[in-house]
Formats: C-alpha cells, structure tokens, sequence
C-alpha cells in the first residue's frame, strides 16, 4: 500500500470507528454523566453492537451509510430522552429534530469517509479487504461489487412486484472468472444480460467480465481502473 492510499486508508477507518464506535460511546458517556446506571443499558448495548458490526463492515462501504444513519439517529433520540425535566411537547419535537439530525450526521460521515477511499479509485485498492461497489452507466440500479474473494452483480427492479431476488443476482468466486477486457462502446450495441436490466445503452468504455459461462458488458467510466482491480484480484485468487 502506497503513502498515499496508506493515508486515505487510515483516515477513513478513523471516521468509520467514528461511526460504529465513536457515537456509541459517546451516547454512553453522556447518559452514565446525566441518568443512572439503569439508562446507561441501551448506550452499552448499541456500543456492543457496533464494536462487532466494526468487524465484519469496516471494509464494506456500502454498509457505512446505513449503519451510520441507524446509529446517529438512535443517539439522537436516546440523548433527547435523558433529561426529565422538559415539558411532553417539547420532547416530542425534539426527538422528531433529533432523529433527522442524528440520521444526518452519520450519513454525512459515512459519505465523507466513502469519498475518501474512492475519490479518486486507485488500483492500489485491489490489494486491500475493501469491498468495492460501482454504480454502472446507462444500467438503472444496477451495481457491480468487488468482494475480497467474488464478484457481483445485482439490479433494483423498477417494478418489484413480483421479482424474484435470484434473478436479480449473479455472484462468480474470482477462480470462475475467464476473462476481463476493457472495450470501448458506441451506443449502438443491442446489449444482452444474463438477469433482467433497466438499460439505456451509451456510448463510452465498458467491462467484458466472462465468468461462469456468463458474459457481461458493463458499462462504465472507470472502465481502466476496473479492469485493473477485477484483473488484480483474479490473479491473486488463481495464485
């Protein structure tokens, strides 16, 4: 890992740990400081919480988010309710302000330490446990996920009645990965899938992925740098 990427990595764990465990712990000090040891039990259990989802989604940055908003607002709430001696309605529209507030400032981290790791992408990455997610163009919700040992693909239906989640996945270990090429499209193409796709084809670089009997044509504008993680991690699996 390079200075650069090594600086980046460093920081955005520093706000992730803020998030799982920095916001726990400090909704534990404030209620150890101002209520009993009885309404101290929740803050504890939300500290225990996230010090194991710190484990398994500290490399998982579309979890961030999620994660960030749950617990910023369940710390708004919590230390909206620690006082006792403001009136009902006042309580009622702070825990409705803080909810949003706290949502907010875990999302905003989450994003910013997000940002931090993939602004810009560098191939680097492909020789860290981060999972990596990119968002494909011209295929509505549609997203392309680097695990440490598999890839992915799966789209958000626009209509979901009736959607099956097994059609809207494909997962290939890197060890059934064939090939990945770097292409250039014009637009024109009539691109075929193998789960079912909002697409809106464009013109600009794309992904060839050939896995497990699959071939895919994804379309993105990180096409180089993709193709230089999916490449990376695929021969070290094969190593």
């Amino acid at each position: 890992m390079s200075g650069e990427l090594a600086r980046r990595h460093r920081k955005v764990q520093l706000v992730v740990g803020l998030i799982y465990l920095g916001i726990p712990a400090l909704t534990l000090a404030v209620s150890l400081w101002t209520a009993s040891w009885t309404g101290a039990v929740l803050p504890a259990a939300l500290l225990l919480l996230g010090a194991l989802l710190f484990t398994r989604q500290r490399f998982r940055p579309q979890r961030w988010r999620m994660t960030g908003a749950l617990f910023g607002a369940i710390a708004g709430v919590y230390l909206t309710l620690v006082p006792d001696n403001f009136g009902l309605l006042f309580i009622l529209l702070a825990l409705l302000v803080s909810w949003w507030i706290g949502a907010g400032v875990g999302v905003v981290l989450a994003a910013y330490a997000e940002r931090t790791l993939l602004v810009p992408v560098d191939p680097e990455l492909a020789g860290t446990p981060y999972e990596l997610a990119f968002r494909l163009r011209g295929l509505w919700g549609t997203t392309l996920v680097l695990g440490s040992e598999s890839v992915s693909i799966h789209t958000i239906p626009r209509k979901l009645r009736g959607a099956n989640p097994e059609d809207l996945r494909r997962s290939y270990p890197f060890t059934k990965v064939t090939g990945v090429h770097e292409v250039s499209l014009t637009g024109s193409e009539r691109l075929r899938f193998p789960i079912p796709v909002t697409a809106v084809h464009t013109a600009g670089p794309a992904v060839i992925l050939q896995a497990g009997g699959d071939d895919w044509v994804l379309p993105t504008n990180l096409a180089p740098t993709i193709t230089q993680l999916l490449q990376h991690r695929v021969g070290d699996a094969a190593s």
